[in-house]
């Protein structure tokens, strides 16, 4: 492959150099921000030698090109155009600018959410491999001392990010509002004090103790905020405004020793006094109004769900689910779990299944080469290089994927299918589901991707 030639048909096909904002690259893709999107020719950008697939999303124009060939064909790219390299945040913040508030918004929640995905991912992961043993061995599959040192110790590593999962939002929301982050981590340990009633306890216990405030005009619970996400970002957003107005106005001798100090102070009063309590409450009506709305519309939520999940994916919509999800599965004791991440890995399975697929019908050789990776990956839970490299750019897999997802899904919402954490969306998706779950959802992963498949033959 002539890495130079495939960098220079590439530029001559986006514009040139003059309508190149700014170019990164990450494991597998090119990443550019262009100034006039409609110079760009992403067909035949497609046809390059070497590309995998052309896609935008969040203001970029992303190019598969795999590993270790992206990395040679952006050097080469680079120093053709003129240009200077930017690194990925920098190519995100130019990406940002040609965005409307609203895609804005979901690029915040992802900034703030992204960052923190290993850390509940390995825990929830952790979470589903001690569910599955303790399953097996209350069964009588497997016989497990539960008093080893193994034993005990993974049962206390396992839930650790659901358990102090409010610090973890504070922290990466304090670095996306541009506030201190261990500030922000002092907010989020304020929320979760040893001192307040966990807010688990409280279904069953009632509210123990309350706190008047204002000389008697009104009492707060004093209630912890476990469980809960919008409240900790809210209060974490406060305290960016507050920390930043402060360094402006003190004096650069003052400075580390009160704006601290007051940022936390009036953070924490304003967050326990009223801003807490109001998003408590509309927190919990959001993830039971949706639950609601799942439960109640049954399997035909969750097809309809299935159906739109690949469509909201092409938006980069999706992002903003992670709040939702979040918030499902860390209040699962009243919500039961999340339908998201169910719904993902119907989605995921389905896109893979569809793209194998065609692995076996076509006889294009750049394009079996193409499945061959991206249909493994997609059942695996990565989606972009299956959907944007090969079932949009064929149309029909694509319809054949949703339909199947939307078919898995139904069934899962019918047979009460809920995660209890988040991991890889996808077949070893299970590991996240409560153990008296695994048939129904290795049933639907099933459903998912025959339909898509059979449907991807007929449709071809």
């Amino acid at each position: 492959m002539d890495y130079r030639k495939t960098a220079q048909e590439i530029l001559g096909y986006v514009g040139g150099s003059k309508n190149i904002v700014s170019a990164a690259h990450c494991a597998t893709r090119l990443r550019l921000v262009i100034a006039d999107n409609s110079k760009a020719d992403k067909e035949a950008i497609e046809n390059v030698d070497g590309v995998k697939g052309v896609f935008e999303a969040s203001g970029q124009l992303q190019i598969i090109l795999g590993t270790g060939t992206v990395n040679k064909v952006f050097d080469e790219f680079i120093a053709i155009a003129g240009i200077t390299a930017s690194t990925k945040a920098e190519a995100k913040e130019a990406a940002a600018e040609k965005q409307n508030w609203f895609m804005k918004a979901i690029k915040l929640l992802g900034d703030i959410f992204v960052p923190i995905i290993p850390a509940i991912v390995a825990s929830g992961f952790l979470m589903g491999i001690m569910n599955a043993l303790d399953f097996m061995n209350a069964n009588g599959f497997l016989t497990i001392n539960t008093n080893s040192s193994i034993y005990v110790f993974a049962n206390l590593f396992s839930n650790i990010a659901y358990t102090f999962l409010q610090i973890l939002i504070a922290f990466s929301a304090a670095k996306a509002f541009g506030a201190n982050q261990y500030l922000g981590a002092v907010i989020g340990m304020i929320m979760i004090h040893p001192s307040l009633q966990n807010a688990y306890t409280v279904a069953t216990e009632g509210v123990q103790q309350t706190q008047s405030v204002f000389f008697g005009l009104f009492k707060i619970d004093m209630v912890g905020y476990q469980g809960h996400v919008i409240p900790v970002i809210i209060a974490v957003w406060i305290l960016a405004v507050i920390e930043k107005k402060l360094h402006k106005v003190t004096p650069t001798w003052l400075d580390n020793l009160t704006t601290p100090l007051i940022s936390i102070m009036v953070t924490s009063f304003l967050t326990f006094i009223c801003v807490g309590p109001v998003l408590r409450e509309a927190g919990n009506l959001l993830a039971d109004g949706i639950t609601w709305v799942y439960n109640t519309l049954g399997f035909v939520g969750g097809g309809l769900f299935g159906l739109a999940y690949a469509p909201i994916c092409l938006t980069g919509m999706h992002h903003s689910f992670i709040a939702i999800e979040t918030q499902l599965i860390a209040a699962k004791a009243t919500t039961g779990g999340s339908f998201i991440f169910t719904t993902a890995s119907m989605n995921n399975v389905a896109q893979g299944a569809a793209v194998l697929a065609v692995l076996f019908l076509t006889k294009n050789e750049k394009m079996k080469s193409i499945c061959s990776a991206s249909g493994v990956s997609a059942l695996l839970g990565i989606t972009e290089p299956a959907m944007f490299g090969v079932t949009l750019k064929l149309k029909y897999p694509f319809y054949a994927a949703i339909i199947g997802s939307a078919v898995g899904n139904a069934y899962c919402a019918a047979t009460g299918v809920l995660a209890q954490a988040l991991g890889a969306a996808g077949l070893p998706g299970f590991l996240s589901m409560l153990p008296k779950d695994y048939l129904n959802f290795v049933i639907g992963l099933i459903l998912s991707m025959a339909v898509s498949a059979v449907l991807t033959a007929i449709f071809w």
